[in-house]
């Protein structure tokens, strides 16, 4: 009983985190979540309400109460003086953007196991919130990805609707209580479904956050000694060969690419763009191998240069066969037998070796 107390009272001792109570939003769920991963709010207990009295009682409050100051504890971006932004960007911050501003290093460097002010701490500082936090900071603050005034301009129209599946729309659905989880017996009250969506929410977040740490960040390296070594694999230096698959290469491959547009300064820039990428689909002995079509833009579906129109949708022994005419035709190099496929839309395909794959890049230089 006396260690049950005991137990009770360390909890209860950790800091109060405050915010409003009623329907809750991505920006705050994050918040709490963002803060409880460092030690000093791990086990903080969540007050939820938006009277004045009781919030002065919290240590830390976020997304309510009308005030921003650090040295206060106090993250709050709703009064009308607020034009509080991340360094480098111009989105107005949110609850979430706040807390990241102020303890996302903390978090990173916790996660990493790394120095404060180590670089990378820095590099997965600002591509966290990039990638995820600036997102959120804007859809809390009504700002579209895209100047609808131009858009309107342009006369550019959605193809489709995609409001209901991002990040903010999805943690909005989980304010109303789930009826299978009421029939298991779960708590459907406010409270818990505002622990819900933190949950939600905040490991979303991690998983980034991991990936980007444990996969991301040493694919820079990967990454950079094979541009490095382009010229080596072509002359056109338009092939890029990793050593292995399931590197993230294309943010990457865009920022090398653009120091080095940036470094040698006058010059056509498509000539230092990289067309095709090798890669083997896995670690194990004669893993077959991709080629695949760097993209415009990482979130493009249009490639720089797409595998041959003739090539498309045809696989095996048939593209074979495609690949050998070809030759016969317009002459160069023979492409040797195993080609697996070409994907219809022509921004991937396959060979069963790295010769294979590499004679299709080189083909399709052409």
């Amino acid at each position: 009983m006396a260690e049950e107390t005991a137990a009770k009272r360390l909890k209860t001792s950790a800091p109060t985190i405050g915010t409003h109570n009623g329907h809750f939003h991505a920006d705050e769920a994050l918040a709490v979540y963002l803060l409880r991963l460092l030690p000093t709010y791990h086990s903080s207990p969540l007050l939820r309400t938006r009277d004045p009295a009781a919030l002065s009682t919290c240590h830390t409050v976020v997304d309510v109460g009308g005030e921003y100051d650090p040295a206060r504890n106090r993250y709050d971006h709703h009064q009308r003086t607020f034009t509080t932004t991340f360094p480098s960007h111009t989105t107005k911050l949110s609850s979430a953007g706040l807390i990241y501003l102020h303890f996302g290093k903390a978090i990173i460097a916790q996660h990493t196991s790394l120095p404060l002010d180590h670089p990378d701490v820095s590099l997965l500082y600002e591509k966290l919130y990039a990638d995820f936090i600036e997102a959120l900071d804007a859809h809390d603050n009504g700002v579209s990805v895209y100047d609808s005034a131009a858009l309107a301009k342009a006369g550019i129209e959605k193809r489709f609707r995609d409001g209901g599946i991002n990040l903010g729309s999805l943690v909005g659905d989980l304010n109303n209580p789930d009826p299978e989880g009421e029939a298991r017996g779960e708590s459907q009250d406010e409270d818990a479904l505002f622990e819900r969506a933190s949950a939600f929410i905040g490991g979303a977040f991690l998983r980034k956050l991991r990936f980007a740490a444990s996969s991301w960040l040493p694919a820079r390296i990967t990454v950079g000694e094979a541009y490095a070594r382009r010229f080596e694999n072509h002359q056109s230096g338009r092939i890029l060969v990793l050593p292995k698959g399931g590197v993230p290469w294309k943010e990457h491959l865009y920022t090398f690419e653009e120091e080095t547009k940036a470094k040698d300064g006058a010059g056509d820039a498509d000539d230092k763009q990289v067309y095709y990428v090798l890669y083997p689909e896995s670690t194990a002995p004669g893993a077959k191998w991709r080629v695949q079509c760097v993209p415009v833009t990482d979130a493009s579906f249009e490639s720089r240069r797409p595998l041959p129109e003739a090539w498309r949708g045809v696989r095996d022994e048939d593209l074979d066969g495609v690949l050998a005419k070809e030759v016969e035709s317009k002459g160069g190099d023979k492409v040797p037998a195993g080609a697996v496929f070409v994907h219809a839309s022509g921004f991937i395909g396959g060979h069963a070796t790295k010769e294979g794959a590499f004679a299709m890049a080189v083909r399709s230089l052409a």
